[in-house]
């Protein structure tokens, strides 16, 4: 994987809530994710959820939608911020290194939201499993761990784990999940320039990705399978639900008395899982919402117009 801009984490073991010993490398991160933007006044007041859950953002690729995550995190806010896996794509970074000034603004944003009292937990996935060598230490507030269980506030447990260890193609003919990522890099590719099109003629985000993808992937079941294995998984660690990411399609669904999540993507639907006070968990649709927001704001008149995106601090 690619290595991110070049710094020397050198800090002081210390101990945990639990006792267990990791490092805080807060105070030597890099400039460029330290720094913190002006306050904007007239922002409007983020949506309270009481957890969030996020995964597939593919950092370091043209395919990821860091514009729209970046207005999502600066638009909420939350008591527990889950990173589900495969939020830096290793395994595009390997072949060439892509990092353009928004991806910079959505870790500064996260690191901030840490900062500021969030509980933020990292999952590493399988295109950032590089990650995987660093569970159990603390990357400025946030938790790296292989997985986790999460207690709702209506009591329920839910397992979260990125997913990937159960994608028999992944983990048992890597070489197909390589030459699958290529051909799906490509496809992405062609998803940014329909969008780019789309917005010179003022249409909203769509996505080619998973338009095609509910097609094909349909028709081999694989979206049903390993939605059936990760139920199967949670009901063998006995807790009442799963919350998983990997294969980029959000769903809520019960499956033999467990409760399987997954939070979809930030590449093609741009979808978050988020709980409420009360322990309800809904699936958040970022794309419609801004779209949606858009036509509000074109029906106001002039004066009364909110900018379509939320100002960066």
């Amino acid at each position: 994987m690619a290595s991110l801009p070049n710094t020397s984490y050198r800090a002081t073991p210390e101990p945990d809530r639990r006792g267990r010993k990791h490092r805080r490398m807060a105070d030597v991160l890099p400039d460029w994710i330290r720094s913190d933007e002006p306050e904007h006044k007239d922002k409007p007041p983020r949506t309270r959820y009481r957890t969030v859950w996020i995964s597939d953002v593919h950092l370091g690729t043209p395919g990821c939608n860091a514009e729209l995550l970046f207005d999502f995190l600066k638009s909420i806010q939350c008591e527990t911020l889950y990173l589900v896996g495969d939020i830096v794509d290793g395994w595009q970074l390997r072949k060439g290194w892509y990092w353009p000034p928004r991806h910079n603004d959505v870790v500064r944003c996260i690191l901030k939201q840490a900062k500021k009292g969030t509980r933020v937990v990292y999952i590493p996935g399988n295109h950032d499993e590089a990650f995987r060598d660093y569970v159990g230490l603390d990357f400025g507030g946030v938790e790296l761990l292989p997985e986790d269980v999460h207690v709702t506030a209506d009591g329920r447990r839910l397992l979260v784990l990125h997913g990937d260890q159960f994608d028999s193609i992944v983990l048992y003919a890597r070489w197909l999940a390589f030459l699958g990522d290529s051909a799906y890099t490509l496809l992405l590719k062609s998803n940014a320039a329909v969008n780019w099109v789309r917005r010179r003629l003022g249409l909203p985000y769509w996505s080619l990705a998973a338009h095609l993808k509910k097609r094909v992937k349909n028709a081999v079941a694989f979206i049903s399978k390993f939605e059936e294995v990760l139920a199967h998984a949670a009901i063998e660690r006995g807790v009442d639900g799963v919350v998983c990411g990997h294969i980029h399609s959000a769903e809520i669904r019960e499956i033999n008395g467990v409760t399987y999540y997954n939070d979809g993507d930030w590449v093609e639907s741009c979808t978050a899982l988020a709980e409420h006070a009360d322990g309800r968990i809904e699936i958040i649709d970022w794309a419609t919402h801004v779209a949606e927001r858009a036509k509000q704001a074109a029906a106001q008149p002039l004066h009364l117009v909110a900018p379509a995106l939320v100002p960066a601090e």
